[in-house]
């Protein structure tokens, strides 16, 4: 009985410290990214009151309609990594596309902002 318990909490240990260990990994992953010229932009093309209801951390806002106008300002490399969302997924494939027809090459329509949050890991703040 004594060595089943010494067993399991073996195993148990194990189980954590590979959990905890994956962990460490993901974040150093993610931290490096952000930290490195792998550097992503998040972008909301949502209204000003919906921007102002919740977005995500790092998001940049930058409404639907300035997309065309103003998306150098926000992103200089057209070759940089882009996540575009607003609340459903509509806009931000229009945003897409429209930064697809400008020459930038690595846009990802991350859907709604609920999706956003989950695809990026990121927090949505008011």
């Amino acid at each position: 009985m004594k060595q089943e318990h010494s067993a399991l909490v073996f195993k148990l240990i194990l189980i954590v410290t590979a959990l905890l260990t994956a962990t460490l990994f993901i974040t150093t992953l993610a931290s490096t990214a952000r930290t490195t010229g792998d550097e992503i932009v998040i972008i909301d093309v949502r209204t000003l009151d919906e921007w102002n209801a919740g977005h995500l951390v790092t998001a940049q806002h930058l409404p639907l309609e300035q997309v065309a106008g103003s998306i150098e300002t926000l992103v200089t490399d057209r070759d940089q990594q882009v996540y575009v969302y607003c609340r459903s997924g509509n806009r931000s494939g229009q945003a897409k596309s429209i930064m697809n027809s400008l020459g930038f090459t690595k846009v990802t329509n991350a859907g709604g902002l609920g999706d956003a949050s989950e695809l990026l890991g990121i927090e949505i703040t008011q």
